[in-house]
């Protein structure tokens, strides 16, 4: 996918055209349909990847990455592990207390499948956190 396919997308992504883009930009009209024939310079390069919050490196074709912040598959798994962790703790701290000691209805069931998914969805939102946070500059 070349630099321009990757511009496109995130255009099409916005639902903005590339012609608007330019003009958001402050570009010269059809400045970024050039780059389907050569690298873009640095600067402008730069300005667009600054407007959609992208790394240089996603719209050069580097990496798949869109920014530096997302989560890599080690990441993706340490936040199974950590809401394992969580889960099994707080099975042992209530148990069956939360149910009075019943077999939990269909309706407790699907009450856990969204406790579960709220926890992964807080989890994952903490480390992209963490990562925009704590990330070096020379690393970004």
């Amino acid at each position: 996918m070349t630099t321009f396919d990757r511009l496109k997308n995130l255009c099409e992504e916005q639902k903005i055209s590339i012609v608007e883009l330019e003009e958001k930009l402050g570009f010269g009209r059809n400045s970024l349909y050039n780059w389907k024939k050569k690298t873009p310079n640095g600067t402008s390069l730069q300005k667009v990847a600054d407007f959609f919050d992208v790394s240089t490196d996603y719209l050069l074709g580097r990496t798949d990455k869109k920014r530096y912040y997302d989560l890599t598959e080690k990441d993706e798994k340490e936040v199974e592990e950590e809401l394992e962790r969580i889960l099994k703790n707080s099975e042992s701290n209530f148990g069956h207390a939360a149910f009075d000691g019943n077999i939990p209805s269909e309706t407790d069931k699907e009450d856990y499948e969204m406790y579960v998914a709220a926890m992964k969805d807080a989890i994952r939102l903490h480390k992209r956190l963490a990562k925009k946070k704590f990330t070096p500059k020379k690393y970004r």
